[in-house]
């Protein structure tokens, strides 16, 4: 993943994506928080509690630039251990990945994920 100095809407480049290829798969797509969504918990994000069960792509290092973070609502609430989780967010489902499954649930319990990883060992 490359972080872009500047945000680009999405308008300018969904052009650019060869035929074929899902967009989804070659560009990340970020927005701002709407106070009716599923994973709100009054000011909260419940997603990225669960995001942060699962383990960091990369723990040590420097925190990427990113023109997001001064309306992160994940910074926000939990600084740099999001940014190491972020590279790693997808909005594409993987068919048969459990534990994916189980962190975009807003059903699952912080309990039910460390069940599912421990078992995972």
């Amino acid at each position: 993943m490359v972080y872009l100095a500047d945000p680009v809407p999405a308008a300018e480049v969904l052009g650019e994506v060869p035929e074929g290829v899902e967009p989804r798969r070659v560009l990340r797509f970020a927005s701002h928080c709407v106070s009716d969504c599923v994973n709100r918990r009054g000011g909260d994000c419940t997603l990225v509690e669960r995001v942060l069960s699962r383990p960091a792509a990369q723990e040590d290092g420097p925190v990427p630039r990113c023109h997001l973070r001064a309306r992160c609502q994940w910074w926000k609430q939990t600084g740099v251990a999001a940014c190491a989780r972020c590279p790693a967010v997808s909005t594409r489902h993987h068919a048969g990945d459990e534990l994916a499954d189980l962190v975009a649930d807003p059903a699952t319990t912080q309990e039910q994920l460390d069940e599912w990883i421990a078992l995972a060992g």
